[in-house]
């Protein structure tokens, strides 16, 4: 549970995460690697939620990022992280891959 003097993790829906897409915003998945080739949001890149403590260094520290799972939990966590370590605006994406599938938004596979 966070601390009450930690400000809450912003959220976008996924109508609001494809439009920043759309105009330029990163979009980072942070599920399992079988879960990103079963099929992401088009667009997004791949950094499992394990490997991002280690690759801190390939996100921009001052530009919002959107992190996208499968229902938002797993990304929730991740942006809580990232905001504890520096970043300015880590924003979770709310109901994960599943919510952007039912909205009919572009997937993309691999495999």
């Amino acid at each position: 549970m966070s601390d009450a003097s930690e400000p809450p993790i912003e959220e976008a829906d996924v109508a609001d995460t494809a439009a920043a897409l759309d105009a330029g915003a990163l979009l980072v998945d942070v599920r399992e690697d079988f879960e990103w080739r079963a099929g992401h949001a088009r667009g997004a890149v791949h950094l499992p939620m394990m490997e991002v403590p280690a690759r801190l260094d390939e996100l921009p520290r001052d530009a919002p990022i959107y992190l996208i799972c499968a229902t938002g939990n797993r990304s929730g966590r991740v942006a809580e992280y990232l905001g504890q370590n520096g970043f300015a605006r880590p924003i979770n994406v709310r109901g994960g891959t599943v919510a952007w599938r039912r909205a009919g938004l572009p997937i993309d596979r691999e495999g």
